[in-house]
Order: structure tokens, then C-alpha cells, then sequence
């Protein structure tokens, strides 16, 4: 039936250990994105495509200092790989703008599609469970948030694709690494 939540299984969380995880992947999602435009940034901020990264990257600053709020409210605890995802996040955005502006946006495409995707299924977990999803907010529910930064993400990768992400060189094959490769990171984030 649409609309309707399968049963938790055993072992599923709920609640506050599920809004903790929750934060402690979504803080570092926004952690390594924002290192992710800041390494493009570092290549690229003093060329014509430096203005669009500068405005992507203000608004992961502005995701991950709402993160860094909530988790501090909430008194989660970080994931521990953190300075590992800072120095990837910057070495994966220098890396990519090095290869030009449209590897640059190959990456911000990649990485956006993954994490909308994420956020659109964290959603719908929190509106399936509204007291999580209102105790896990700050201003308002989580979902609320959420739904805001993805809509972010999808005005990010959407920008991406309109700067030709898609013709750079081996652009399907780049991408897909590093989709794979943020999908890990999501699920090492939740745990660790």
C-alpha cells in the first residue's frame, strides 16, 4: 500500500538513537562538503567559476553550522572520522577543479545527487516518526531542515550540470566513484 512505513525490524533504531545518528551523519556529510568546496575554491576561486563555488560553499557553511548547533544541543557525539573526511573533502574538490571547472562540477554533481537522496530518505523515515522527528529538530522538526538543505543540494546539482559536469572527460565513470565512495562514507558516518 502507498504510504504506508514497513515494520521496524529487530535491530532497527528509533527514537534518540536514531535522531543521533542522524546528525552525526548528516554534521559530517556537511563537514565534507564544505571541505569539498573549499578544495575547489583553493584551485578555482580566482577564475570566472569562483562566484558560483563561493555561493555553494556559503550555503554548506550554512548547513553545517545549523549540524554543529544541533549536535552540540543534542549532545551527539561527532563521528570520529571527521579528520579524515576533512582532508578527503579538500583533497577531492582540489583534485577535481585541478582537472578543470567541468571535473569541478562533475564532483558537485556526483556528491549532490547522493546526499538529496539521503536527506529525501531521512525525511521520510522522520515523518514517519513524528515525536523523533520533533525531538531532533532545533526550531522545528528535522524534517523541516532537512527538506530546506535539500533543496539546496538540488539547486547545487542542478547548477553542476548546467556548467557542462556531464562533458567532462570521463565524466560517468568519475561520477560514479565518487557516488560510490560518498555512500560509503555515509554509512561509516552513521556507525563510527
Amino acid at each position: 500500500m502507498a504510504g504506508v512505513s514497513a515494520p521496524p525490524l529487530p535491530g532497527d533504531l528509533s527514537g534518540a538513537a536514531l535522531a543521533a545518528r542522524m546528525l552525526r551523519v548528516d554534521h559530517a556529510g556537511e563537514l565534507g562538503a564544505a571541505r569539498i568546496y573549499e578544495g575547489q575554491l583553493a584551485v578555482l576561486g580566482a577564475t570566472r567559476h569562483g562566484a558560483a563555488i563561493r555561493e555553494m560553499a556559503a550555503q554548506e557553511r550554512r548547513h553545517l553550522e545549523t549540524f554543529e548547533r544541533l549536535v552540540a544541543r543534542h549532545r551527539v557525539r561527532p563521528t570520529a572520522l571527521a579528520p579524515l573526511w576533512r582532508a578527503a573533502g579538500f583533497a577531492l574538490g582540489a583534485a577535481s577543479a585541478l582537472a578543470g571547472p567541468r571535473a569541478a562540477m562533475a564532483c558537485t554533481v556526483a556528491i549532490e545527487t547522493e546526499i538529496e537522496a539521503h536527506y529525501a530518505r531521512q525525511i521520510e523515515r522522520l515523518r514517519a516518526e513524528p515525536e523523533t522527528d520533533a525531538q531532533a529538530g532545533g526550531d522545528g522538526p528535522l524534517s523541516d531542515t532537512l527538506a530546506a538543505f535539500r533543496g539546496d543540494e538540488l539547486a547545487h546539482r542542478d547548477a553542476g550540470r548546467a556548467a557542462g559536469a556531464e562533458d567532462a572527460p570521463a565524466a560517468a565513470p568519475f561520477m560514479a566513484l565518487i557516488r560510490l565512495g560518498c555512500r560509503a562514507a555515509i554509512g561509516l558516518s552513521e556507525r563510527v
